[in-house]
């Protein structure tokens, strides 16, 4: 299985990258926001990889994160979702909007995505609303390569995304509170939506209000 690649591009395509990687080029199929977030031909990166074989197809998939790669390989095991779809939903949602769209039951949004219908919106939602949390959980970690992609080695370098980072902390926040994994995402996920740029201590005390009985 090959889980990173880390090297230079040779070529961008509408839906793939060749990655040259000490002289062995590998295409990697990336969604439209993964390749739009990626340097320019000829310089450095790294990116974690799904390979998905099948009888007569082996295909990589590349994601700037760990949780995107997540998102990926759960959207694929709900029936009737493939490759295609999975990256037309990470590219219209990011991992962030898909973590709150499927933890707040937001089929809505999934269909969004292109080549998404209701049904499927809806099976996703479905079927995935339980696994949101330990994604969620997971934070984001972008990979950026640096040096020169001649190097013999190029060393990825994770940095902290804050938003991804400050949901995950939430999260495990309203875990130790005693909160179940469902309710604290679904809240974590609907505080975020309202405040993007809300760091940790924001997203539990707008996560606790929502969570609090009403009446």
């Amino acid at each position: 299985m090959i889980g990173k690649l880390s090297g230079r591009i040779d070529y961008k395509a509408t839906d793939h990258i060749l990655i040259d990687v000490r002289g062995v080029g590998y295409i990697v199929y990336c969604s439209d926001r993964t390749l739009a977030s990626l340097p320019p031909v000829g310089q450095a990166c790294a990116l974690f990889t799904d390979l998905v074989v099948r009888e007569d197809l082996m295909q990589l998939f590349g994601f700037p994160t760990l949780a995107e790669k997540e998102w990926h390989r759960l959207l694929m095991s709900v029936q009737g979702v493939g490759a295609k779809a999975s990256l037309a939903i990470l590219g219209t949602l990011g991992t962030d909007g898909t973590s709150r769209a499927i933890a707040l039951g937001d089929w809505n949004a999934v269909k969004a995505a292109k080549g998404i219908g209701p049904k499927i919106a809806q099976r996703i939602v479905l079927d995935l609303k339980d696994k949101a949390p330990s994604v969620m959980a997971m934070g984001g970690t972008v990979v950026e390569a640096t040096g020169d992609a001649e190097a013999e080695v190029i060393e990825p370098i994770a940095v902290a995304a804050p938003a991804s980072t400050a949901q995950a902390d939430a999260l495990s926040a309203l875990g130790n509170l005693g909160y179940g994994p469902s309710d604290a995402a679904g809240a974590v996920a609907q505080a975020a939506g309202d405040d993007p740029n809300a760091d940790t201590p924001a997203l539990i005390r707008a996560a606790l209000k929502l969570l609090a009985p009403k009446g």
